[in-house]
């Protein structure tokens, strides 16, 4: 399941910063490029109300969350695609990672340096954006000048590959990722078989300071980051990656008395968690019992035996069935025994595609 959530962008953005917030694991944050030189990988807990909730109606010895990883990737800049700065080096942390989120710096600080002289996020994006179109481009001619000489034999594989790249190629010269392409679904199984970077599912972060994160629509370099990020199809999450970082260090009581005086109902790091959770294509169901209530990862799409392989490969292997309830449900009936005398237990067999929030008992034998 080890998908992970690379975070990207300029130096001095404030990826790293965000990063310490996100893991607590103490990246190196430093006012100048290049501090980050290895990607750092952090596991980051999912915040979850329901798992919460579950807790109170189960009360279990322990409660485990679920998580997954964030990968904090050095600031790319303007030639990168080329072996500029650490450029080579960072574009191959970036292919090995399943979603991007581009911190983007929406505010004034003339005590943080601006890598291009001045803080302008739509200029910034477009620097990378582009970085990554270049190297994608660089690697589908490559790959069309092998599939196009095979097509002259007939050769099927590459008589299916040539369209995909030329509708590619045809993106990257309009500056466009290949995640606005319009594939089948057939193109786009043979398109992610590229392992191109700009396919790869992306969000915004807009790093912005303190005194604009209870009220960022009255922050102009927002209100830019989210126009350009509508015609990407993409979501942006306002963060103020210095107040996230010290929120880290507090306690859940501690954290709430602090977003109060913020005026701020819900951190901007656990919204980014939960949308980065999403842009990965994520989903949790839930075991409840007095032992233990826990959070599952699993993919969306994924059946019965599968998810129950997530916990142990034997309880995939002995697949007998699924006794499941809708977390909505559970908590309207108050406990599984309530639920069960009305009706709202079901019992899944190997085809039942699992859904989010689900409560599941795998019934299995080896």
């Amino acid at each position: 399941m080890a998908l992970t959530a690379g975070i990207v962008g300029l130096p001095n953005v404030g990826k790293s910063t965000l990063f310490n917030a996100i893991t607590k694991a103490g990246a190196e944050s430093a006012n100048y490029p290049f501090c980050t030189i290895d990607p750092n990988v952090g596991i980051v807990e999912v915040p979850d109300e329901r798992l919460n909730k579950l807790t109170e109606l189960v009360q279990p010895k322990k409660t485990i969350p679920t998580a997954f990883e964030f990968t904090d990737i050095a600031g790319i800049v303007k030639g990168a695609s080329k072996g500029e700065g650490l450029g080579n080096k960072f574009l191959s942390h970036i292919r090995e990672v399943d979603a991007i989120v581009q911190v983007v710096r929406a505010f004034a600080d003339d005590n943080i340096t601006h890598v291009s002289g001045k803080v302008d996020p739509i200029s910034d994006i477009e620097v990378i954006n582009l970085e990554l179109i270049l190297a994608d481009m660089e690697s589908v001619e490559k790959r069309l000048v092998r599939v196009q000489k095979m097509v002259k034999s007939k050769d099927k594989e590459a008589m299916a590959e040539e369209p995909v790249l030329l509708k590619l190629r045809e993106a990257f010269e309009n500056e466009k990722p290949a995640r606005s392409v319009d594939f089948s679904e057939e193109e786009m199984r043979i398109a992610k078989n590229f392992h191109l970077l700009t396919i790869k599912p992306m969000l915004y972060a807009a790093n912005v300071s303190e005194d604009d994160i209870a009220d960022p629509s009255s922050n102009e370099y927002v209100e830019k980051i989210r126009e350009f990020a509508a015609e990407d199809n993409a979501e942006v999450i306002v963060v103020c990656a210095k107040i996230e970082e010290e929120m880290a260090e507090l306690d859940d009581e501690e954290k709430a008395m602090f977003l109060e005086e913020l005026g701020i109902e819900e951190a901007g790091l656990d919204q980014l968690i939960k949308a980065t959770y999403q842009l990965l294509g994520l989903a949790t169901y839930f075991t409840a019992g007095v032992q233990e209530v826990r959070a599952w990862t699993f993919r969306k799409g994924m059946k019965a035996p599968q998810c129950a392989g997530i916990i142990h490969s034997d309880f995939e292997r002995g697949f007998i069935r699924a006794e499941t309830v809708a977390y909505d449900d559970l908590v309207e009936a108050g406990a599984m025994a309530t639920a069960k005398e009305a009706g709202k237990v079901r019992q899944e067999g190997k085809e039942y595609v699992v859904k989010d929030g689900d409560v599941m008992l795998f019934r299995f034998n080896v």
